[in-house]
């Protein structure tokens, strides 16, 4: 297996995950990409942001499964993983991993 296919196979990385999230919340909600760059692990998301309402929500996460191939059940959204930025990014991992 050439190492292109290895990857493919797993999934992207951790990094390209990263990046793609990065790219929808500036997408998605309108955000500045420099404000973006400087999110941490612990920057809050919902209730932290004001772009991101309930009504923007739905929107985040439908470009999330688009641009990452995935599919978020309605069961699987709660107020813990918007709460911050690696809460969503930890979401968005496991369900590209799996």
């Amino acid at each position: 297996m050439t190492r292109k296919r290895a990857i493919q196979a797993t999934g992207p990385s951790r990094a390209a995950i990263d990046d793609a999230l990065r790219a929808v919340l500036v997408h998605a909600l309108g955000l500045d990409p420099d404000r973006v760059a400087d999110f941490d692990r612990e920057t809050g998301l919902f209730g932290h942001l004001p772009e991101l309402d309930s009504m923007a929500v739905a929107t985040l996460l439908t470009e999330i499964e688009d641009r990452l191939h995935i599919t978020i059940d309605d069961d699987e959204v709660d107020g813990e993983m918007l709460e911050t930025y690696g809460a969503l990014l930890a979401f968005v991992e496991m369900k590209t991993i799996l």
